[in-house]
């Protein structure tokens, strides 16, 4: 069993900044990889930001060159650095545990464990 704990969510202007952390913890947890996903609603959970077991970070094409991935361990941490953030990144964002064979092309259903999410709002 893996429990996810993220934290950083809140409220910025257009051109902001946030850093969003996500603990992972558990006896599992190592053998997952951590990424970052992201929901509005009416919408599925997609991907936004993810790194594999060799430190390769992945990226949507919608936050490339403004976010920033990066692990730590130990505690097995992931943290998502968010610059010149627009309004269409305002969601609920999510960390997930998944098997790391997916976590260049992840997918909400390639998750195995969610955190509870932490909400993100852009305003213009």
């Amino acid at each position: 069993q893996v429990q996810l704990l993220e934290s950083g969510g809140g409220s910025v202007q257009a051109g902001g900044s946030l850093r969003l952390s996500c603990g992972a913890s558990g006896g599992g947890s190592n053998a997952y990889c951590l990424g970052w996903f992201r929901q509005v609603p009416g919408e599925g959970r997609v991907g936004v930001a993810t790194i594999d077991s060799d430190g390769r970070p992945w990226y949507t094409d919608a936050v490339k060159g403004r976010f920033t991935v990066s692990p730590d361990n130990p505690p097995k941490t992931l943290y998502l650095q968010m610059n010149d953030l627009k309004s269409e990144d305002t969601a609920m964002y999510y960390c997930a545990a998944l098997l790391c064979q997916y976590s260049q092309a992840p997918t909400a259903r390639s998750a195995s464990y969610w955190g509870q999410g932490t909400q993100v709002t852009v305003s213009s």
